[in-house]
């Protein structure tokens, strides 16, 4: 089964509105991953297949969450899931923050070849990121703890803005241990077709 058909067939579970153009981009960000993966080192799933679902649905299931018109990926990596979600969302804006040289080139490298326009690559630590424009969500994979994202991100939002986490199972203690100047708002359940494990998207706003 090739990529593309095996992506179509994770799409078919789930509520996604995906166009073929989307779905071959999505395929095709897989391949570039696949191939400077080999001298760069971007992530530790090898196999195009298994990052198709650990990736690219892990990423795309958060869309439908999303609000706004700006938002930033902060400690983004190879750009995920911010580069999943701007194939899928082309009317918004996002800024994929990572402070990784390597990274940055295969994320600037991925926008070339995909023709995204809707993305700005920044190479910095978080706490030191000046946007002169703040942010409608900040989002995050993969981040160290929830304390460690608000704390170094609380910056970043603007004043309707909120935090989205994606993290495995609900995190009750670090909600429990949350600092007095921020709101846990909801948590969300997310399905991704053919994943082990749970998945939830933390939503937590500053007071």
């Amino acid at each position: 089964m090739s990529l593309l058909e095996q992506l179509q067939k994770m799409l078919d579970s789930t509520d996604l509105e995906v166009t073929d153009i989307q779905k071959k981009q999505l395929v095709q960000l897989v391949e570039l991953l696949n191939k400077w993966n080999k001298a760069y080192n971007l992530t530790s799933v090898r196999d195009p297949k298994q990052m198709l679902v650990k990736h690219i649905m892990d990423s795309i299931v958060v869309s439908p969450h999303l609000q706004g018109e700006r938002l930033i990926d902060v400690g983004t990596g190879p750009g995920l899931p911010g580069l999943p979600l701007a194939i899928l969302n082309p009317d918004k804006q996002f800024v994929l923050l990572d402070s990784l040289g390597k990274r940055l080139r295969f994320i600037r490298q991925a926008l070339l070849e995909l023709g995204l326009k809707n993305v700005t690559a920044v190479q910095s630590r978080v706490e030191e990121y000046q946007p002169d424009e703040k942010f409608d969500v900040v989002l995050s994979r993969a981040f160290a703890s929830l304390q460690d994202m608000l704390f170094w991100c609380k910056h970043l939002p603007n004043e309707n803005g909120h935090f989205l986490a994606l993290k495995g199972q609900f995190p009750d203690q670090e909600i429990a241990q949350l600092d007095k100047q921020f709101e846990f708002i909801e948590s969300i359940s997310l399905q991704v077709p053919t994943l082990e494990g749970k998945r939830c998207l933390v939503k937590v706003k500053r007071v």
